[in-house]
């Protein structure tokens, strides 16, 4: 198993996105990139931790390699927007690539100039190492799934999720087909 650690925006959005994927063994909301140590979501929400919301995925790269999650990762939110994600702003909602590994960093340098070249608009996205990931509340974990009456699921994260599973159909786990 590896793990891979992305912040594109709300955790929430990204979490239900990559829990589909073929070869995820788990996905865990959290916190990185920033200096303080065991931050709340209060905290991070502020904006004055340098924390980004981000998933933390521990993958199985014989089933789905890095290079697919990385492109998983472009097309499924906005990179060309700094520090927003739609209605969600603030550099807690940055988009950001901590690799773990200099192959991870060299495949997600690569991936962002391919990524480039769909995009009019320059992408922001950081890639940087990983240093320390904080795991989030126990009431942000699979967060979608749990709550898929409330308003911002339905509104933003269902559409994000149903453009996911036609783009990325032959990715996607049989119990959520």
């Amino acid at each position: 198993m590896e793990t891979a650690t992305f912040a594109g925006g709300c955790f929430w959005c990204t979490e239900a996105i990559f829990e589909r994927l073929k070869g995820v063994e788990s996905v865990t909301s959290g916190y990185t990139g920033g200096d303080m140590d065991n931050p709340s979501y209060e905290a991070v929400s502020s904006g004055n931790t340098g924390h980004a919301e981000a998933i933390q995925v521990v993958f199985d790269p014989t089933v789905i390699p890095y290079e697919k999650l990385l492109e998983v990762f472009w097309k499924t939110h906005d990179p060309t927007t700094l520090n927003q994600q739609g209605n969600d702003v603030g550099t807690q909602y940055r988009s950001a690539i901590f690799y773990h590994s200099d192959e991870q960093r060299k495949q997600a340098e690569a991936s962002r100039e391919r990524a480039q070249a769909e995009h009019d608009d320059p992408i922001v996205t950081d890639i940087k190492p990983f240093q320390k990931f904080y795991t989030a509340e126990e009431y942000h974990q699979k967060y979608y799934d749990q709550n898929p009456t409330v308003g911002y699921c339905q509104i933003v994260i269902d559409p994000k999720v149903q453009k996911f599973l036609k783009e990325f159909s032959a990715y996607v786990k049989e119990e959520y087909r």
